[in-house]
C-alpha cells in the first residue's frame, strides 16, 4: 500500500467510527487477520523500534491493519514509501491455541568417599515459560468476548462516547511476530476484549497465534505456547506523539 492509500484508508477510518451501522457490517465479530510469514519478515525489516505499530484503515470498502514502519525512536520512518497491511477476513479453517507445560524431574543421589549412598531424593520443578505469553485461557476468554459482546462494545462507544475512545492504532511488542527459534510460517489476529484494571473498563485487544515451522511438522520442541502477548490499543493507550491520540 503507498502513502496516498494509506493517509484515505486511516481518513475513511476515522470518519466512520462513529457509525455504529457501518461499523457492524465492516467486522463481523467472528473474522480475524492473517499475516505470512514472508509479510511478517517485511514488517520487521522495515521497523526499527522496540514497538510495531498497526493503524486501522478501511481500504476497498474492507477493514484492514496497516503496518508503518516506525525509526529507532518511535516515529514515522519517511524513508519508507510501501505499508505493509492485512485483511479482516474470515476464518477458513479451525484455530488451534496450543500450550505445553513441561515438568522437569530431578532425581538426586549421593555418594560417599566408599561408595556408599548417603543420599536420594526426587524433585519435580513447576513449569516455566521461556517466552513472555499470554495465558492461553485469558487468550480464549478474551476472544470469545468479544465474539459474544463486540457487537455491544462498539454500540456503546457509538452511541455515547460518538466513536471517540474507539480504537486508531495498535502497540503491537516486536516480539509477538519476531522469533528466530522456532521460525514463524504464520499468524493468525483475533480481536479480543479485555477489562484493563488502570481505565476501568472494557478495551479492544489484539491476540497474536503463531504458527512455527516445528509445529507445521508435527513437532512440539521447545514451544510452550503459541499464543502471545496482548496489544496496546490507542486511545487510550497512545505511545507515539507524533500520531496523536
Amino acid at each position: 500500500m503507498n502513502e496516498k492509500d494509506y493517509k484515505i484508508a486511516i481518513d475513511e477510518w476515522n470518519r466512520c467510527k462513529s457509525d455504529y451501522s457501518t461499523i457492524s457490517n465492516l467486522i463481523p465479530t467472528n473474522y480475524i487477520f492473517e499475516l505470512l510469514g514472508d509479510k511478517i519478515d517485511k514488517i520487521i525489516e522495515k521497523n526499527k523500534y522496540v514497538d510495531l505499530c498497526a493503524e486501522a484503515g478501511i481500504f476497498n470498502g474492507e477493514m484492514v491493519l496497516i503496518f508503518v514502519p516506525l525509526n529507532e525512536n518511535g516515529y514515522i520512518d519517511k524513508s519508507v514509501t510501501e505499508y505493509e497491511y492485512t485483511v479482516l477476513c474470515p476464518l477458513k479453517y479451525d484455530l488451534r491455541l496450543q500450550e505445553t507445560k513441561e515438568f522437569t524431574v530431578v532425581k538426586n543421589a549421593v555418594l560417599s568417599s566408599n561408595l556408599t549412598k548417603v543420599d536420594d531424593n526426587t524433585n519435580m520443578s513447576l513449569p516455566v515459560s521461556d517466552q513472555p505469553i499470554l495465558d492461553q485461557d485469558l487468550a480464549v476468554d478474551a476472544i470469545e468476548r468479544w465474539r459474544n459482546e463486540g457487537m455491544e462494545w462498539f454500540f456503546r462507544e457509538c452511541t455515547e462516547f460518538e466513536g471517540t475512545r474507539i480504537f486508531k492504532r495498535f502497540y503491537i511488542p516486536k516480539e509477538d511476530l519476531s522469533h528466530t527459534e522456532p521460525k514463524i510460517a504464520g499468524v493468525k489476529c483475533s480481536f479480543g476484549l479485555r477489562y484493563n484494571d488502570i481505565y476501568q473498563r472494557m478495551l479492544v485487544t489484539l491476540i497474536f497465534i503463531s504458527f512455527h515451522e516445528v509445529m507445521l511438522e508435527g513437532s512440539s520442541t521447545q514451544l510452550t505456547s503459541n499464543t502471545y502477548d496482548w496489544a496496546k490499543p490507542c486511545p487510550p493507550i497512545c505511545r507515539i506523539p507524533e500520531l496523536g491520540s
